[in-house]
């Protein structure tokens, strides 16, 4: 080998590459679908999976086809799932897109609080949800996702596209992947993160648990869910935290009286 050529051969991308997943729920336009998939591959970015998209053969379509300009890999090896539980399976991670704040929220981050934070933990499997061009996110998609993105883009004209919402992101992800994330500060020991779906399984049980004693009301649980999903979601769950609240909700319910 030539001493001014650089070997190539043993390179391989920084790691958040393989571990950002980019979601888009009940797309209407296949075009989007294509100008997404392109936005991604324009950052390095190849995992795309589709909610119950509204165009159902997308990958032939003549407007995704030309939308994604050479992204044809990443169009073509999209995978539709039925539901956003589908989607996140695998993840531990996931931020919903929306310009849209809500009350009951997780915690709203920008796309670079997002990208450094996925960037500096390598143990971290991510996913950035969006939402119908139209409609955008349904809040029970946004409250169990760990933050909500809000892109901070003029506030007299804030309208971004599908796609330009998801280049964006793209972006300062591969930022702070090749730039290098700055580092975290532990506090003590930091067991693996909780999955979406183990999170999920915890909220399902605690309230089964609240139910039981009566402190919430299965018929009309209002707003009260909502909040503790927000007060977890603002620290993050480990896997063992998880199995702890757990624990708590079948010693409640193991002492409950009957109802």
């Amino acid at each position: 080998m030539n001493p001014t050529q650089t070997d190539t051969s043993s390179f391989s991308p920084p790691p958040l590459f393989g571990r950002l997943r980019f979601v888009l729920v009940e797309t209407s336009r296949a075009g989007n679908i294509g100008s997404v998939a392109r936005a991604m591959k324009t950052m390095g970015f190849t995992d795309l999976v589709l909610v119950t998209p509204k165009c159902a053969d997308f990958v032939n379509d003549p407007e995704a086809v030309a939308f994604a300009s050479g992204a044809g890999d990443v169009l073509n090896s999209a995978r539709v799932v039925p539901d956003i539980g589908a989607a996140l399976d695998g993840c531990n991670f996931a931020a919903a897109v929306s310009a849209r704040l809500r009350e009951f929220s997780p915690p709203v981050w920008t796309p670079r609080a997002f990208a450094e934070h996925a960037g500096a933990a390598p143990e971290l499997r991510a996913a950035i949800v969006f939402g119908n061009e139209r409609v955008g996110l349904p809040n029970d998609i946004v409250e169990r996702c760990n933050v909500l993105i809000n892109i901070p883009a003029n506030p007299d004209y804030s309208s971004l596209n599908l796609s330009q919402a998801a280049q964006v992101l793209a972006y300062e992800a591969r930022m702070a992947s090749v730039s290098g994330a700055p580092a975290t500060r532990g506090v003590g020991f930091q067991g693996d993160a909780a999955s979406v779906t183990q999170i999920d399984g915890m909220y399902a049980h605690l309230e089964q648990a609240l139910v039981a004693i009566g402190f919430l009301n299965a018929d009309n649980p209002k707003k009260l869910m909502p909040r503790i999903k927000r007060m977890f979601a603002r620290g993050g769950l480990e896997l063992e935290e998880v199995n702890i609240l757990r624990g708590i909700a079948r010693a409640i319910l193991k002492d409950a009286p009957p109802r």
